[in-house]
């Protein structure tokens, strides 16, 4: 049978451009999942990813990519990729059963001498104390017969500049030969490969970087709401903060956080910390910061409707953006979907324009798509501009909507037109 040099464990935002650019390096690849649509989609030439084209899936099926239900392809892998969801439960606590189950079935098809990197992103020690148990379960030992290791994974959707292959690839292992291992298999396919010294360094590293912006998000958003009753214009302060060569890095405020990362990484490492017998108050606070923005917002709606003498109730209100950032179509922990969920409690007329959108609900309950976006906003009492998607012409919006609250900045603050 032949031999295969990756399979990657689950193929969405991570997984997929992993595997691209592996079979763009001349590695004979096969992609594995538990849902059977996506490998269908994947096998029809059809992709599902932001960042993957169906012309770069053809050419990556062109090249033997493959993808299966089937893990027995685990068997005769040279290295072994988890790239599975780590969310939080109910209560904010990590879900790893994905990482659990994926690696349980890597454990069942495990041989000698393989490579097995965990890309999930979690808490410090996963690798060690959770990946690392059930993958000896099948009788091989770690840094003996097999190799283990971490890499964060660091896929940002949509980025036109920054993609898998230029990125810069922290690798740590569970021995310094399981760190060497990785970091050659990497520096396949990537540009520069950073290793560190064990898996627990790399694992932290992920989550300092978006607990680094996770606060840093906070505190602009914090002062967004007492810059707004200072009378203060808190835009035009960062952009003059940003002027300053050294010392500065310019984040700005909006509706709230989203994505794969920001709502849920520092959670992980709070979790940690609270392990330890105390809490971790910077995470902690910020994290109370940006999910108050949402119903923050609304309560913005709500008095600029007032100052010209309308209600929420019964208002029709335009949402523009329902993505978690611009230009790509990934609705993962957008902030779009508390603030609707408000605004239809307290009785507003919604519907939503998004060009990457066609069909969205809240809690069940779906929400009507504005085709004609001159019309919608000239329709609305008031266009809650949530994403500046590239599409909208915002020109248009300023020249035509009734009343604007526009939580990104872009627009120019007018009579009609409020910024967050």
């Amino acid at each position: 049978m032949t031999e295969i040099d990756l399979a990657v464990i689950g193929l969405g935002y991570v997984g997929m451009p992993l595997a691209k650019e592996a079979v763009a390096a001349g590695l004979r690849v096969v992609g594995v999942d538990v849902d059977p649509r996506k490998i269908d989609a994947l096998n029809a030439g059809q992709s599902y990813i932001d960042d993957l084209t169906d012309a770069d899936l053809e050419h990556m099926l062109a090249n033997g990519f493959r993808a299966t239900l089937d893990e027995s392809v685990l068997a005769r892998s040279n290295t072994i990729v988890i790239c599975v969801p780590t969310p939080l439960d109910e209560d904010h606590r990590p879900d790893l059963s994905a990482v659990e189950g994926a690696t349980q079935t890597v454990a069942r098809n495990l041989t000698k001498d393989t490579l097995v990197v965990l890309e999930s992103t979690t808490w410090p020690g996963t690798t060690d104390e959770v990946a690392r148990p059930l993958l000896e379960a099948s009788g091989l030992v770690a840094g003996e017969d097999f190799h283990l290791a971490f890499s964060p994974e660091r896929i940002d959707p949509g980025n036109p500049k920054y993609g898998l292959r230029n990125t810069p690839k922290v690798v740590g292992g569970y021995t310094l030969t399981c760190r060497d291992r990785a970091t050659a298999f990497y520096g396949q396919f990537i540009e520069q490969v950073v290793p560190v010294s064990g898996t627990r360094e790399a694992e932290m590293a992920k989550l300092l970087e978006n607990t680094y912006r996770h606060v840093n998000i906070a505190l602009v958003n914090e002062m967004a709401i007492f810059c707004d009753e200072l009378g203060v214009d808190l835009w035009e302060a960062i952009e003059a903060a940003a002027t300053k060569p050294f010392g500065f890095h310019k984040f700005l405020p909006g509706p709230g956080v989203g994505g794969h990362c920001i709502p849920v990484d520092p959670s992980y490492l709070s979790y940690t910390v609270r392990k330890l017998g105390y809490p971790f108050r910077f995470v902690e606070l910020a994290q109370e910061i940006n999910e108050r923005m949402p119903s923050y917002v609304v309560a913005r709606v709500q008095r600029l409707l007032n100052r010209h003498k309308k209600a929420v109730n019964g208002a029709r209100v335009v949402l523009l953006g329902v993505t978690y950032k611009p230009d790509i179509a990934d609705e993962r922990e957008t902030p779009a979907l508390p603030v609707a969920r408000a605004l239809l409690e307290l009785g507003a007329e919604l519907t939503f324009a998004d060009p990457y959108v066609k069909e969205w609900s809240v809690d069940g309950t779906p929400v009507g798509r504005e085709e004609d976006l001159a019309q919608a906003v000239a329709d609305a009492d008031v266009t809650l501009l949530l994403q500046q998607h590239a599409a909208f012409d915002l020109g248009m919006v300023e020249a035509k909507a009734r009343l604007v609250l526009d939580t990104r900045g872009v627009l120019t603050e007018g009579e009609r037109v409020e910024r967050l």
